[in-house]
């Protein structure tokens, strides 16, 4: 939405510094989380006992509130590639749709220019008969 289109003027500045608040919010409440799981932990890609069996022991340690927020932005990667692939059919048929829709105007269009009145009123006289 536009500014003072649908909204006064001053009600859209209000809603601006809402938003403003918002993320402000967001990013101290994703501060205290970060400095509350400084810790160090161990990301290992297999179980102990698997790594030893397979010989991959690879293992790296990050601050814990890194895996947590590495965790979040996964989840919402894959929820978003997830919702794009479901409505694959929704945005084919959408396309579907429109390429006809453009068709029937032009067709439309074209139908009425040739059943459209003559100009000329000799014309008209000549084509009522």
């Amino acid at each position: 939405m536009q500014p003072g289109i649908g909204l006064r003027s001053g009600a859209w500045h209000m809603i601006r510094y809402l938003s403003y608040l918002t993320i402000g919010l967001l990013g101290l409440s994703l501060l205290v989380v970060a400095l509350a799981n400084r810790a160090p932990v161990e990301l290992r890609l297999l179980p102990g006992d698997l790594a030893a069996l397979t010989g991959l022991t690879w293992a790296i340690e990050l601050p814990l509130f890194l895996v947590i927020f590495a965790g979040i932005v996964a989840g919402v990667l894959i929820g978003f590639v997830w919702e794009w692939l479901r409505e694959t059919k929704h945005r084919t048929t959408a396309s579907a749709r429109s390429r006809e829709v453009a068709r029937l105007q032009r067709e439309l269009a074209v139908l009425q220019d040739a059943t459209s009145v003559p100009k000329d009123d000799v014309l008209a006289l000549l084509e009522k008969r």
